[in-house]
């Protein structure tokens, strides 16, 4: 099991987007995601991320280069697991319920709470619209393109939308979480991940295999 330490980052009360970005950069070393679980899925596109806090935001950074894009969801708790997408599966408690926080690479975003897939509660778009992100590519919706492409995601999650916990800080946090890259409907479907899948078939709402991360 991997295991992952979130500093906390040495900044002011009150930062802009873009100073939270910069001081994310200079504070918090990259992880890759780079495991592949499933034979029948063997594209690797290259990805890393950078995570840190502060009391009561998560900042997160990614970093991607693959061949296929695609960007057609732009309903916030849509599908957008489909498009090229980055993932962040957290459970705060360390228990069986987690926060799946989904990124299209345009900045759709979805995100639900529970105990497993079948059984999820949508957190309300007003509280999801808390969140900043910022992605290279932009923000509107495009079909699919192939060539070699690079793109980055800045995102900025505050506290409060962890609408079914009862957190009051991340400081000293002990959770359990995954990271993922994924795009089921783009030209070449891929399922990567940071913490390593045991199952049969890609499936990344399986919480007894995140990895344990500590928030500093």
């Amino acid at each position: 099991m991997n295991q992952l330490f979130v500093k906390k980052i040495n900044a002011k009360k009150s930062v802009s987007f873009a100073e939270a970005e910069n001081l994310l950069e200079k504070q918090a070393v990259t992880h890759p995601i780079q495991i592949l679980n499933w034979a029948a899925f063997n594209y690797l596109p290259k990805v890393s991320f950078r995570i840190g806090h502060i009391e009561n935001e998560i900042w997160l950074k990614y970093y991607v280069t693959e061949k296929h894009l695609r960007a057609r969801e732009t309903r916030t708790n849509g599908d957008v697991y489909k498009d090229s997408c980055v993932e962040f599966f957290i459970s705060p408690e360390g228990d069986e319920n987690y926060y799946n926080f989904e990124f299209s690479c345009i900045g759709a975003i979805h995100l639900a709470y529970g105990p497993g897939r079948g059984n999820r509660k949508f957190v309300d778009p007003s509280v999801i619209e808390k969140i900043e992100i910022k992605s290279s590519l932009g923000g509107a919706p495009f079909n699919d393109r192939s060539g070699n492409f690079e793109w980055e995601m800045m995102i900025r999650i505050p506290i409060e939308v962890f609408a079914y916990s009862d957190l009051k800080t991340f400081d000293g946090l002990k959770s359990t979480a995954n990271f993922y890259k994924c795009g089921d409907e783009t030209a070449v479907a891929h399922y990567v991940t940071w913490n390593p899948i045991k199952t049969e078939n890609p499936d990344y709402h399986r919480p007894e295999y995140f990895g344990k991360i500590t928030f500093e």
